[in-house]
């Protein structure tokens, strides 16, 4: 078949895949192509005579009419990988039965596309893994593009001190960011690692981003301990902070009040601070990047444009610290 055959009239229904559309139109010269739905692909239907139906559905990604061909029932194409045509098959099938495109459909038309669809898949269920590998990939590509532009863009919120404790030195030329839970345990062993070092490293800071994820009490002693960080700074709420992380037993509201009570608060205010929406916008901040870089556990860090799950111990985290201090990055070529 080539631009300017005649289309002959069919009985059943045919397919023709990742066709351009231009050439389609020249083949019938225009007339009886209906746009049926549009989207990621384009559904057109062609009837030739009121017998027959030509279908096929276009792939804004081909221009060209490559290796097309119908045989009675069911596409016939050589040249594209079996994800495509899984991936042709069910959008096609979500096209054609669509809510808003059903009725251009008689039940006998629907019964035989859904027969031949079930039919091909059956015959290779492989392709639906393909399908699904590839789904995969571009997600994964997607999410790492993200999150490669929120760590990358050095004024953006993620390292913006206004809404998160910043401790160590607050004009430092290295920057480490902390998602972290008071009630995590890995949280707490990994307390002294980040503690030895800012000791190893006078040009580090370092911002603590709560992130309670792991019970209510988690979730009000964060709120608590934004209230605090009103009241303290640098080295004071270092010291809370530590008091806090390092306790033993579940961390809740009362606990965090009593560790703020001895280092001196004042606790009118803190009660005060504690119930204003500004303290939870440092929360709701943190919740927001940690979503946009995949964190879904504590302790994880950023630094120099990379993220680290888990507490992976003082000895990697100050790897990456002395790389970025000899090229600028936390792997050097």
């Amino acid at each position: 078949m080539t631009p300017g055959d005649d289309l002959p009239a069919m009985n059943g229904f045919f397919v023709i895949l990742r066709c351009d559309v231009h050439r389609i139109l020249d083949m019938t010269g225009g007339s009886g192509v209906q746009d049926v739905s549009k989207g990621p692909a384009v559904l057109y239907r062609y009837r030739p005579d009121p017998g027959g139906w030509l279908m096929f559905l276009r792939s804004p990604e081909v221009s060209e009419l490559h290796g097309c061909g119908t045989r009675h029932g069911f596409p016939r194409h050589d040249v594209y990988g079996l994800a495509w045509l899984a991936a042709l098959a069910l959008g096609l099938f979500a096209l054609a039965f669509s809510p808003a495109r059903a009725e251009g459909f008689a039940p006998s038309q629907k019964t035989e596309i859904e027969s031949i669809i079930k039919d091909y898949l059956l015959k290779n269920p492989e392709i639906l893994r393909d399908a699904i590998n590839v789904l995969e990939a571009r997600e994964k590509a997607a999410e790492t593009k993200a999150r490669q532009e929120v760590v990358s863009d050095a004024s953006g919120l993620l390292y913006s001190g206004a809404n998160q404790a910043v401790i160590g030195n607050p004009n430092g030329e290295i920057t480490l960011v902390e998602f972290f839970d008071y009630n995590c345990g890995y949280c707490k062993r990994a307390l002294g690692d980040l503690t030895r070092l800012m000791k190893s490293n006078p040009d580090l800071r370092v911002l603590l981003r709560d992130l309670p994820i792991l019970s209510p009490g988690s979730a009000e002693a964060a709120k608590v301990a934004n209230a605090v960080r009103l009241q303290f700074q640098g080295e004071k709420f270092w010291q809370f902070h530590q008091k806090l992380l390092g306790s033993h037993g579940p961390v809740g509201k009362a606990e965090a009040l009593a560790a703020a009570k001895d280092l001196g608060a004042d606790m009118d205010r803190l009660a005060k601070d504690a119930a204003t929406p500004g303290v939870t916008a440092g929360i709701e901040e943190s919740d927001k990047l940690a979503k946009s870089l995949q964190v879904t556990g504590t302790p994880s860090y950023v630094i120099g444009g990379d993220v680290v799950v888990g507490a992976v111990g003082y000895d990697e985290l100050e790897a990456k610290v002395e790389n970025i201090k000899k090229c600028g990055k936390v792997i050097c070529s």
